[in-house]
């Protein structure tokens, strides 16, 4: 997805992790970083980096996190509808909340819905609680979210003859 020039986007390290590789003399470590970063308007990218220093994950994590930007469908600040969303062990459901409700959601999946720019939400993560599945999860929840508008055009129907 192209960014345009004039978008600010905010990053934000979901994870951290030192990883080691054995060796003949040791042990030699490494980091990996799992950001995110969104436009706090409907846009949200995920990116996992590795190197041998943290600074520098953080900053192939942000770049990848960047070219995988997607739109999210929202509707007054929530999402359009409920929605279940698997990935391997990990499940995220997502609710659309009424207005003031706020962004309930933890860990990982606040910090997507943040950056996407979701106001008010409920949300529950079932199964795995290893932040790469969650987040893989609610990334992939979020992208099988459609408007009422692509709904109503692939039932060959007018928008004013679905239920919403």
């Amino acid at each position: 997805m192209e960014i345009p020039k004039n978008t600010e986007l905010t990053e934000k390290v979901i994870k951290i992790n030192r990883v080691a590789k054995v060796v003949k003399g040791g042990r030699r470590f490494s980091f990996s970083a799992l950001v995110a970063v969104g436009d706090m308007n409907g846009r949200v990218g995920v990116g996992f980096g590795k190197a041998k220093e943290v600074s520098t994950a953080i900053q192939k994590g942000v770049n990848e996190a960047k070219k995988n930007l997607f739109k999210v469908p929202l509707i007054n600040g929530t999402i359009p509808y409920e929605i279940n969303a698997c990935s391997g062990a990990g499940k995220v459901f997502m609710k659309p909340a009424a207005n003031g409700k706020g962004v309930i959601a933890g860990g990982p999946v606040r910090i997507i819905l943040e950056l996407a720019g979701v106001k008010n939400i409920l949300t529950k993560s079932l199964g795995s609680s290893n932040a790469l599945t969650i987040v893989n999860t609610t990334i992939n929840g979020l992208k099988s979210l459609r408007t009422p508008e692509e709904i109503a055009s692939t039932r060959g129907k007018t928008l004013d003859s679905i239920d919403q």
